[in-house]
């Protein structure tokens, strides 16, 4: 009755729908883990956006790796501008997705020590080559308050680190790399500046990341998954259908599909 599934038609589906099962179990799952991951970088984003400001020099030093747990900590930081050292970022959008570069510039701590500030995001000049026009940096000794990012790299932003730049043009946010510069040390990391806000608007302030979306990872992940279960309903129905056909074709006395594929015996 079911000897059609030996052919070798049906032994193929039957090997694709098992290997399609684990696939799409192993799909689900990775897309259930996306799906936490994104609710737990939700929640840090919030309990750090919502922590009480702390001094940047109790998070960080030179040297330092800012671990994911501190990102987006807020955290202030009091001293002056070096606008002489100040450089640009370049291929970063705006609020509106905009291109332009980010405005780059060390503060000197109070009490010693240099602290990397991402003032926000200004047009970029019309010829590469030319530095934007900046609007000058507060004067004189300022508080800055904002956010703790861990400094660049290709590997964890896939940023190119393009060499051979015009002058006071950089493509990533480095410490060490400012340190070098600077020909001093700098703090690990550096601050996305929140406070005080720029009187003409620019530099435009980068926005507070977003800890409210989770996207579609979770609905995914059951897609997969009831595309498990659909797999072997599926091949039932086939079969069930497969046989029908057959005893429909031999109740007319038509021959079956395996018979009409056999070879004809040779002749003496």
């Amino acid at each position: 009755m079911y000897r059609f599934l030996l052919t070798r038609q049906w032994v193929l589906l039957t090997l694709l729908a098992l290997v399609l099962m684990p696939t799409m179990v192993e799909l689900g799952f990775w897309q259930f883990h996306r799906h936490e991951r994104r609710v737990a970088q939700n929640e840090l984003i919030s309990r750090n956006l919502e922590a009480a400001p702390a001094p940047v020099t109790d998070l960080t030093s030179p040297g330092h790796t800012v671990p994911r747990s501190d990102y987006w900590r807020a955290v202030t930081a009091t001293g002056t501008f070096d606008t002489e050292h100040e450089v640009v970022v370049r291929r970063r959008t705006s609020a509106d997705d905009k291109i332009g570069v980010h405005v780059l510039t060390p503060l000197d701590l109070k009490g010693g020590g240099t602290v990397l500030v991402n003032r926000g995001w200004v047009p970029a000049a019309p010829n590469q080559t030319a530095f934007p026009d900046v609007p000058p940096a507060p004067r004189g000794e300022v508080t800055v308050t904002g956010r703790l990012k861990a400094d660049e790299t290709t590997g964890s932003s896939g940023i190119k680190d393009l060499a051979g730049l015009p002058d006071r043009q950089v493509m990533l946010i480095n410490s060490e790399q400012q340190a070098q510069l600077l020909s001093r040390e700098v703090l690990g990391g550096y601050i996305e500046q929140t406070s005080p806000e720029p009187s003409g608007g620019l530099p435009e302030q980068i926005p507070d990341p977003d800890d409210s979306s989770i996207g579609a990872h979770m609905a995914y992940a059951v897609q997969w998954w009831l595309f498990v279960a659909a797999v072997p309903v599926g091949w039932i129905i086939l079969v069930r259908r497969e046989k029908r056909d057959r005893e429909e074709a031999a109740a007319k006395g038509e021959p079956a599909a395996e018979d009409t594929e056999q070879p004809a015996p040779a002749s003496a």
